[in-house]
């Protein structure tokens, strides 16, 4: 029980460290998960189930990416801050 509430206390202390992450950062995580997807299509060793959902969330991920690129592209040309 102890465990528990330390655990409980450490996520709700870190939680707002993870709450408010710059674009770049975004991006950053979403190359490591790609790099990670590309290691595991290389070594052939996932089912077609789990392969199947990984290239799902990397689909998704390309998606975020982009909306996140083109909402910035226009706040730019919109000279929005």
């Amino acid at each position: 029980m102890r465990r528990g509430i330390i655990a409980a206390l450490a996520f709700a202390l870190a939680l707002p460290a993870l709450a408010d992450k710059s674009d770049k950062q975004k991006d950053a995580e979403d190359k490591v998960k790609d790099a990670v997807d590309d290691a595991k299509d290389k070594a052939h060793t996932d089912s077609g189930s789990k392969k199947a959902k990984r290239h799902a969330n990397r689909r998704g991920r390309d998606v975020s990416r982009k909306a996140r690129h083109l909402k910035n592209d226009v706040k730019e040309k919109l000279d929005i801050k």
